[in-house]
């Protein structure tokens, strides 16, 4: 992110220096493990640049009362989760005291409270100047607590034989890596797959949770995760993610753009269930060609609570996003930036706007990546439907990862031996002389 052009010239040089620094002298250490830094960051894959918020694009103008409220939303699973793996993770506990007790009525005083709290820093993958956002939402469909002429796809709760090494049955367990089924008490082989289970694998053995009325309803609800299911007699079943099969996701509409069927411009979900219901027998082989398959739980929600996330809160329209979990921290603020097809298709909607990372996703993978949160429905999912686009990230860290100011802790390279006339490097000075030396240069 070097020659970055959204810092003015004098403060861009000023943080390349300290991005230089930084990263210099996380080298050197990862060289001299024995003299065991603290590191106020580390995200594999990723550059960032320290910024002042003057510099963030559009953050005076984002109503950041919304934002704030939707942080404090997330601070009681930030105070239960106990990931040391992740600094970043503990650290927003301070933050988080700080909401519980300060009075925040309106977006200055959530401004100066963000500011007060954070630092930005602007974020990408090595190598890429903008980040990726998609958009994402809870369907509502149609459905049936018992199977009808209408009603014959099943809606499946978690097998009990289904086993990810590491975790007991009863555990929520990680949306991606290997899973098994377990024949005997021994014996595990891969679990079966979405053309099996469609093809009854595991039907008849009572984890039935609801029938919908076809099998590209019970897809999209799988893509997104959850799902209100308005039953046929009333009431409302609430959906949400549990499990998975163990087989990489597979985006149909990569398939459909690849074949030729689908312009990749005009590529959307819509336009996937537009071309599903078109093509039955089409649907059916393009469907099973993604062989991950999605378990759900039910949940006791009211009618209009909205989805419940990965972090365990409720997730909040246009303010919660999801995010790469093996990178970032539930609870961390990020401030996205970018034009979206929001307002029509062909849009270049402006958005500026603070989110909170409360969720994530098996296809959600590095550090300048979201989903965003549009909220339940058809008009939020054609939104959704619709966001695939570049996008510039910032993510705002605790003050106490600075990496500027913990930046200045780390030791500097040590000197390259000096040549002399004869082509032999002279002698060096001692390990405490070094370290005398080091010291004076940190500090002037």
């Amino acid at each position: 992110m070097v020659g970055s052009s959204l810092a003015v010239p004098h403060e861009a040089a000023q943080a390349r220096h300290r991005h230089n620094h930084f990263h210099g002298a996380w080298h050197h250490v990862a060289r001299h493990r024995h003299l065991h830094p603290e590191w106020p960051l580390q995200i594999p894959g990723a550059q960032y640049l320290p910024m002042n918020f003057s510099d963030v694009i559009g953050w005076d103008a984002d109503d950041l009362l919304a934002a704030f409220k939707t942080f404090r939303g997330s601070c009681r699973a930030v105070f239960a989760q106990d990931d040391t793996a992740k600094p970043i993770g503990l650290s927003l506990r301070e933050p988080c005291r700080a909401a519980r007790v300060d009075h925040i009525a309106d977006t200055a005083a959530a401004r100066a409270f963000f500011q007060r709290h954070f630092v930005a820093l602007q974020i990408s993958k090595l190598g890429d100047a903008d980040g990726f956002v998609t958009g994402y939402y809870e369907p509502v469909i149609e459905g049936s607590t018992v199977r009808t002429d209408q009603f014959t796809v099943s809606v499946y709760r978690r097998p009990s034989n289904l086993f990810v090494r590491g975790y007991k049955q009863d555990d929520p367990l990680p949306n991606g890596g290997a899973v098994y089924r377990k024949i005997g008490r021994r014996k595990l082989v891969p679990y079966y797959d979405r053309a099996q289970i469609e093809d009854g694998a595991i039907a008849g053995r009572g984890l039935e949770i609801c029938w919908l009325a076809s099998q590209t309803d019970l897809l999209f609800a799988q893509i997104q995760g959850s799902a209100r299911v308005k039953l046929a007699g009333g009431g409302v079943i609430r959906l949400n993610y549990d499990a998975h099969n163990g087989f990489p996701y597979t985006p149909v509409g990569r398939i459909l753009i690849e074949r030729g069927l689908v312009p990749k411009e005009q590529m959307s979900m819509q336009r996937i269930r537009d071309w599903m219901e078109a093509n039955p027998d089409g649907a059916n082989e393009l469907r099973r060609a993604n062989r991950s398959y999605v378990f759900f739980r039910k949940l006791n929600l009211k009618e209009d609570d909205e989805a419940v996330g990965a972090q365990g809160v409720p997730l909040t329209p246009n303010r919660s996003i999801a995010v790469d979990k093996n990178l970032h921290a539930y609870g961390t603020p990020f401030f996205i930036a970018g034009e979206l097809p929001i307002e029509a298709p062909q849009a270049k909607t402006p958005f500026h706007q603070l989110m909170i990372a409360q969720d994530t996703g098996s296809a959600i993978v590095g550090p300048a990546r979201a989903d965003l949160y549009f909220g339940a429905g058809p008009e939020a999912g054609a939104i959704a439907g619709r966001i695939r686009q570049p996008a510039r990230f910032w993510m705002l860290l605790p003050v106490g990862l600075d990496p500027v100011a913990r930046g200045r802790t780390l030791p500097l390279p040590e000197s390259r031996p000096q040549q002399t006339s004869a082509g032999k490097p002279k002698a060096q000075p001692s390990h405490r002389g070094r370290a005398r030396h080091h010291h004076h240069h940190r500090h002037r």
